[in-house]
């Protein structure tokens, strides 16, 4: 069974820069712990206008404008909870605070074992 990571960032507009290049150097690090199977970072950058979309499955619509922040979501997928653990200890030394400088709130986390 892994373990897995699923946090929100929350990111201010003009830390776009800031956030984006601090995740670079550090996604680089996260990919390198071990019992890391999978990390992968992502920009909202679409949404879903009404259901009509979904239903006649058209695309999704490209976001025009920042209303309060920058999203973007992490999944992280370790070997193990202990393994997480480990990875957790070694990102909040290195990069945790100069992330969350970037921030308007604390990111959201979903942490739990994959099902499938």
């Amino acid at each position: 069974m892994t373990f897995v990571e699923i946090s929100i960032y929350q990111v201010k507009p003009d830390r776009k820069d800031d956030f984006e290049s601090i995740m670079n150097q550090a996604v680089e690090q996260m990919q390198t712990f071990e019992g890391c199977q999978l990390l992968r970072l992502v920009h909202r950058t679409h949404y879903i206008k009404a259901m009509d979309t979904i239903k006649e499955g058209l695309p999704a619509d490209k976001l025009t404008r920042t209303i309060k922040c920058i999203k973007y979501a992490l999944y992280w997928e370790f070997d193990t909870n202990e393994n997480y653990g480990n990875a957790q200890k070694t990102l909040y030394e290195t990069y945790w605070k100069s992330i969350e400088k970037c921030l308007i709130a604390p990111h959201d986390k979903i942490l739990g074992e994959r099902i499938k």
